[in-house]
């Protein structure tokens, strides 16, 4: 696949992860394509720890196990700390 078909790919991933998770997420497009790309390459290891194969095979996940895995990595950036110090 092609630099620039991975990209759109990535961003059309992003794009369908942002609509399908609640709430508000504050990203630009460069954020939101390497949301889909990152999405991709976990939705990929998931795919081979669950089908089987070796679990450092990087490859990519099709459409639906990249939008998964991209809605996965959202949901655990949402629980990591906000920027603020504790108190």
């Amino acid at each position: 696949m092609g630099l620039l078909a991975f990209v759109v790919f990535g961003l059309l991933v992003g794009l369908v992860a942002r609509a399908l998770m609640p709430g508000m997420q504050r990203m630009g497009i460069v954020a939101t394509v390497v949301l889909g790309i990152v999405g991709s390459l976990v939705g990929g290891l998931l795919a081979s720890l669950v089908y089987g194969g070796h679990p450092l095979d990087l490859h990519a996940a099709g459409i639906v196990g990249s939008v998964l895995g991209a809605m996965l990595v959202m949901f655990l950036i949402a629980l990591g700390p906000r920027g603020r110090a504790a108190v």
